[in-house]
């Protein structure tokens, strides 16, 4: 359906995430995928959303000479935020421990940035939702780590996965946002960009 009001578009999907590739396909969209290697890396005044937005659009710059009139560009990024701070993603084991322990029997919040970029357009979205975890035994937490390994992910989780299913007490907002993506709001923005442009 919305690939039929896309047809004169070109979608690029700027990620090398499986979990964002399975997303547009199971919107339907036809896209193309492009990387180019980015520096992760925010000014730390940054505060919540900003981040996510921040680097969304970092991502996109590289990009942004070699787009076509009929090109639309997608970027995002996923943070952790708790304590005030954002979660970035573990470089080990006991990294993953430490962050998943933080967030043990407390709420945080998953945000998403998704920034649709044209030859002459830009449009940052994103999304929140709250994430609550019960009591997570050490235990627990060691299991998941070994069995699922966790270090590409955004507060070394998937919400999707193991720990996700016996240990989220409570989301208010997005699922799909947790896991990567808040396809409600790309699906939104591309029926609006397909008016637009």
């Amino acid at each position: 359906m919305l690939n039929d009001k896309l047809k004169n578009h070109h979608i690029i999907l700027a990620s090398a995430s499986p979990r964002r590739q399975q997303f547009f396909k199971d919107l339907g969209l036809d896209f193309e995928i492009r990387l180019k290697p980015v520096d992760e890396e925010y000014p730390q005044r940054l505060r919540h959303f900003e981040i996510s937005d921040y680097l969304a659009q970092l991502k996109a710059l590289p990009f942004k000479d070699e787009l076509k009139p009929n090109d639309i560009l997608i970027t995002s990024d996923t943070i952790v935020w708790h304590n005030n701070k954002a979660l970035g993603k573990p470089r080990n084991a006991s990294e993953a421990f430490d962050i998943i322990k933080s967030l043990s029997n407390a709420t945080h919040e998953v945000i998403t940035s998704v920034c649709f970029t044209s030859s002459f357009y830009e449009k940052t979205v994103n999304a929140v939702t709250k994430v609550t975890f019960k009591n997570l035994t050490d235990e627990e937490i060691n299991y998941y780590i070994a069995t699922c390994k966790p270090f590409d992910k955004a507060g070394a989780y998937g919400i999707q996965e193991w720990i996700g299913q016996i240990g989220v007490k409570k989301i208010e907002g997005s699922y799909f946002n947790v896991m990567g993506l808040p396809t409600h709001l790309v699906y939104q923005t591309l029926n609006d960009m397909a008016k637009k442009i």
